[in-house]
């Protein structure tokens, strides 16, 4: 017993090559169990007898090595090559299921338009998700994540006559087990230290996770107390049905129907005893209480009534959260304006394509992504396929780019286009007149056109603010430019900064008459301008482009100004050196004026990190906007989000302004004074600047939480044949988690060799289907077809490959065959806890599958075989030993971590499910690897008869 646990101990830490051999060896000690004929039916009787000799069988697809007694030589040979065809093919498996779960993203990512009518009675039209995200994740992200485990069971069942097998129903439950305890392991410690990851959609969780947890105890209760070693086919065919009820709930859950629709339920934790409670009624929402309960679109840095009275008006429209139509994508059109402005202040060297690159890769890396992104995003950096986020991020730049430089909307040639030039013009109310400018592009230069303009109010009136104008502009032959004036009228009263329009209308080519009345003896005897005859000449058209309103603005002189910074916050790199920052004057520039300002320390230090300045700014009669500087001291240090603070002080009106033309001779003295009162300097908005001094952007991305809806789909997904194939033999950087610039990274030696081991792989699987057909279900269904062959070869070398060694299949199952199909998930699980901002894809989709699992895969192959065996008058039976174990262990260890879980959140303990204080982390992660550790050793143990089972 003590060598057999010392055996299974030392396999479970992953020396899978060494324990061939110790296996073999021990074989002797402990005989396994004889296997019964996979052709023969299924008759009652007692269990197998744990001394008998193991004989191997068939497989579904392989046969078995013959001779089947051979030599201590040729069996370890044989375990080598059946463990390395093994590897070999669980790396096929994750190729073809990144293919699979690209589909998937397609599939779920596709959205359709609908008309909402707002509370005021006004229509929009926008986009939403046709599929809901708990309900893709409880059924075509839990299919794709776990395909091989569950098409396993069901090959198993359907290949071997309708028996049960021990292969495919131990693979779902150890790796149950392996996603619980490791990859939840791994999560909580491989957060950045000092974060945390909460789960975002509590209500969902809580319905996952319970029915993670019945699913195991139900497969308890069907084989060992309500029909010990037989599954009934009311049994099996609930055990299915269970599936579409555990996605309803969670969907009822999400969506708040029902009583949710009437109870206002959210989740909060008690100051007292750090407890998760439920909290009803009409009381103020916080800002955890918005987080916690899942509302769309909040993020830490919302105000609390703002995301209120978002939700409120989604309520009017069944939607229960923020609005995800126009306003959503106006606010992104901005972000992406204020990503793009950011990124040019830092990088000015950085031409166009390479700052879009960086933007596109910005935006991407912030949004929130789904379960089959990041298990995409897994698979193509382990296998040498490169970071799909920086190929898409390049992709994308180098297409707009081009498109700036060649496309633009197609002019008919024939066509004269008249738009200002430029359409926003800027003047003081003392400047008298206003020239505009109208230009002239395309067509005929040889002909004469007229476009008519007028004058519109805007915040200016004509006659008080400004002389109202309408006339025609002739543009002669060979005229490309025309100008007209507007008159400005001034006053001595203050005013808000005032605009106005100009409108161009009525293009038109001046007919014959009109040009020779214009120009006489333009006209000439040939058919057209050219001369060319009728028959060469086409008629010329005139029309407005773009540009075809101007809007001018008219600045008050009366004023001092208004001063203030462009925003409340600004963002540097320690490595710019000598920072500039921008102090507009506004609403008047009359006068002489000193601003004084100051820094202030925060996390960043004077002499340290910047260097302190106080002084004034002086501004000239008319001047509107002035620099300041501030030195930023770049101590090669890694620091992040250190910050200071620059301060404007009250403004001195140092001298009383003259408008152009006047003279104070000419003004009463108490004139002056009360236009001086009238328009004293003040302070804006902004009048305290933060300033962020961050890290070079050389070595990390800026993170700022940003919730955009994007459709990833664009970045996972191929639209052509020729696309694959030339991803498919292309070798790509991996991972670069310290590469953010936006410069290409070689790839390294890692990279060719997971290259050249999987390109077969690579190059069969791009004859699948490109995921743009037919919606993304041609590639769907030609990569489950491929899945399910690829794991009816895979079920067999594990058979045989225990066999050889000496290990039944249900320790195959839970150690071998669970740890390869994990081992993509492993990885995506990783990404995803130190990206996203929330655990739910890390842990939500963890029980989700974990539950889908036993009710697809074992519920399917075992109601495929109940009404088979029903149909002949026999029963179904399945031997409860070693599984109704594993289950039951599984249970228990399973509910204590979920507990662990939940506890985690208290603010004295982490804060949250991943990541906290190294000590907590540590804590977790020693707990969780224990659980997998006593998990794998006591199933093992009872599989060989050491300690009693069911």
């Amino acid at each position: 017993v003590c060598v057999r646990c010392v055996c299974y101990f030392y396999l479970s830490i992953a020396k899978p090559c060494s324990y061939l051999l110790i296996a073999f060896l021990n074989r002797s000690v402990c005989a396994a169990h004889s296997r019964t004929p996979r052709d023969a039916p299924p008759t009652p009787g007692p269990p197998a007898n744990c001394s008998e000799e193991e004989s191997c069988s068939e497989g579904v697809v392989l046969p078995t090595w013959n001779p089947l007694n051979p030599s201590v030589g040729d069996k370890v040979a044989r375990a080598i090559v059946y463990f390395a065809a093994l590897i070999y093919m669980f790396l096929g498996m994750s190729i073809i299921a990144d293919r699979f779960m690209s589909s998937i993203e397609v599939i779920t990512s596709q959205e359709r338009e609908v008309t909402i009518t707002k509370p005021n009675g006004e229509t929009t039209t926008t986009t939403v998700r046709v599929w809901n995200e708990t309900v893709s994740n409880l059924t075509l992200m839990a299919l794709g994540s776990s395909a091989p485990e569950i098409l396993l069971s069901v090959i198993e069942v359907v290949g071997h006559q309708f028996q049960g097998g021990s292969l495919g129903p131990s693979t779902i439950v150890g790796s149950a087990a392996f996603n619980m305890f490791i990859i939840i392991a791994l999560c909580v410690y491989v957060v950045p230290e000092n974060e945390v990851r909460k789960i975002k959609h509590l209500r969902v969780f809580f319905v996952t996770a319970t029915w993670s947890i019945f699913a195991y105890i139900w497969l308890y209760l069907i084989l060992a107390v309500i029909s010990p070693g037989e599954v009934e086919v009311w049994e099996a065919v609930l055990t299915f049905l269970f599936f579409p009820l555990c996605v309803l709930q969670a969907w009822i859950a999400d969506r708040r129907l029902f009583f949710y629709k009437y109870v206002n339920k959210r989740y909060r934790a008690d100051k007292k005893r750090g407890i998760i409670i439920g909290t009803e009624g009409d009381g103020v929402f916080t800002k955890m209480d918005l987080e916690m309960d899942g509302g769309r679109g909040a993020n830490c840095y919302s105000d609390p009534k703002d995301v209120l009275d978002g939700m409120l008006e989604g309520v009017e429209e069944g939607g229960g959260g923020l609005d995800p139509g126009q306003d959503q994508e106006e606010e992104a059109r901005r972000e992406m304006a204020r990503t793009l402005k950011e990124l040019k202040q830092r990088h000015p060297e950085k031409d166009m394509e390479q700052l879009i690159e960086m933007a596109n890769y910005q935006v991407l890396v912030q949004q929130q992504k789904s379960r089959a992104f990041y298990r995409i995003q897994a698979t193509r950096m382990m296998i040498g396929a490169g970071n799909i986020l920086k190929k898409h991020a390049a992709d994308q730049a180098r297409k707009v780019v081009s498109c700036h430089e060649g496309s633009g909307q197609e002019e008919d040639p024939h066509t004269v286009y008249l738009q200002f030039e430029p359409s926003h013009y800027q003047c003081f109310e003392n400047c008298g007149s206003l020239k505009l400018s109208v230009g002239r592009h395309g067509g005929d230069t040889g002909c004469t056109v007229k476009v008519d303009y007028r004058t519109e109010d805007g915040t200016a009136n004509a006659g008080s603010d400004y002389e109202f104008a309408e006339g025609t502009l002739v543009f002669k032959p060979g005229e490309a430019v025309k100008e007209f004036t507007v008159g400005v009228i001034d006053d001595d009263i203050f005013e808000e900064d005032e605009h106005f329009y100009v409108h161009l209308s009525n293009p038109r080519v001046a007919h014959r008459a009109e040009v020779a009345t214009l120009e006489p003896g333009a006209i000439t005897s040939g058919g057209g301008p050219t001369g060319g005859g009728l028959a060469s000449y086409v008629q010329p058209k005139a029309a407005l482009g773009s540009a075809h309103s101007a809007t001018v603005t008219i600045y008050d002189d009366d004023h001092a100004g208004i001063f203030t910074f462009e925003s409340g916050a600004m963002r540097v790199s320690e490595s710019v050196g000598s920072m500039q920052i921008k102090v507009h004057r506004t609403s008047g520039a009359r006068g002489k004026v000193a601003i004084p300002y100051h820094t202030m320390e925060g996390t960043a230090k004077a002499g340290d990190d910047y260097q302190e300045v106080a002084g004034k700014l002086e501004f000239q009669n008319d001047e509107t906007m002035r620099l300041l500087d501030v030195k930023i001291i770049d101590d090669e240090e890694y620091e992040k989000n250190k910050t200071f603070i620059i301060v404007l002080e009250e403004p001195i009106l140092l001298e009383v302004g003259q408008k152009h033309g006047d003279s104070n001779d000419n003004k009463p003295m108490v004139d002056l004074v009360d236009v001086a009162k009238m328009g004293c300097p003040s302070l804006g908005e902004h009048v305290r600047l933060e300033v962020v001094i961050e890290e070079s952007y050389e070595f990390k991305n800026t993170v700022d939480k940003l919730i955009k809806k994007t459709n990833l789909a664009l970045v996972v997904g191929s639209s052509s044949w020729r696309e694959q194939f030339v991803s498919a033999v292309t070798v790509s950087a991996g991972d670069d988690d310290d590469e953010d610039s936006g410069e290409e990274r070689l790839p390294s030696c890692f990279d060719y060799i997971m290259h050249f081991l999987t390109v077969f792989w690579k190059v069969l699987f791009a004859f699948v289907p490109p995921t743009e057909y037919w919606g993304g279900w041609a590639c769907f269904l030609v990569s489950i077809s491929l899945i399910g062959v690829l794991t009816a070869v895979t079920g067999d070398l594990a058979s045989h490959f225990g066999c050889t060694v000496g290990l039944k299949d249900s320790v195959t199952a839970v150690v071998f065959v669970a740890l390869g199909t994990s081992v993509p998930d492993t990885f995506a699980s990783k990404v995803a806890a130190i990206q996203d901002q929330y655990a739910d894809a890390s842990i939500g989709n963890v029980t989700g599958s974990n539950a889908v699992n036993v009710f697809l895969g074992i519920g399917v192959a075992w109601t495929i075989a109940s009404v088979y065996w029903s149909s002949r008058g026999q029963k179904f039976l399945v031997n409860p030993g070693s599984l109704a174990f594993s289950v039951t262990l599984f249970t228990v260890m399973a509910v204590c971590c979920v507990m662990v879980l939940l506890y985690r959140r208290r603010p004295g303990v982490a804060g949250g499910e991943l990541g906290g204080p190294r000590t907590a982390k540590l804590l977790t992660l020693g707990l969780f690897l224990s659980c997998w550790f006593i998990y794998i050793l006591l199933s093992s143990l009872e599989a060989y008869c050491h300690i009693p089972g069911f």
